[in-house]
């Protein structure tokens, strides 16, 4: 029986490490890749997600994670791909209120504001110290 605060062991402990977003991420940013995450900061209404859900976005549109799928999604994932190239955060309303009536499964009725914020392996060094 494990003792208390023993969830898992070494090996499945590594293993959940190496399966998780923040892993992938870090193996980008160690290649020299330039990502962006894009975070939901506020909600209104329906929404596929919750404020604080996260996706990274690869320079090539690779997903990592989801903000809720559908077209919603596929904005940001071209807004993101954006803020890599010019390395400016941005921040997107994803409004999901588009023809209510057309009973499409991808319309929630809510609105998403979502921050877009690039990041790079040299970027706290040039936060640190600005040219």
């Amino acid at each position: 029986m494990a003792g208390q605060g023993t969830c898992f062991d070494d090996a499945r402990s590594e293993t959940k490490k190496k399966d998780s977003v923040y892993h992938q991420v870090k193996e980008f940013l160690d290649k020299g890749e330039t990502l962006a995450v894009a975070t939901i900061v506020s909600a209104k209404g329906s929404t596929p997600r919750e404020v604080g859900a996260k996706m990274v976005v690869t320079a090539w549109g690779e997903i990592l994670g989801t903000i809720g799928g559908g077209c919603g999604e596929a904005d940001v994932k071209r807004e993101a791909i954006e803020v890599i190239r010019t390395r400016k955060p941005r921040m997107v309303r994803v409004d999901l209120l588009d023809d209510i009536s057309s009973d499409s499964p991808a319309v929630c009725g809510g609105i998403m504001n979502v921050f877009i914020d690039p990041w790079w392996k040299e970027r706290d060094e040039e936060v640190a110290s600005p040219k």
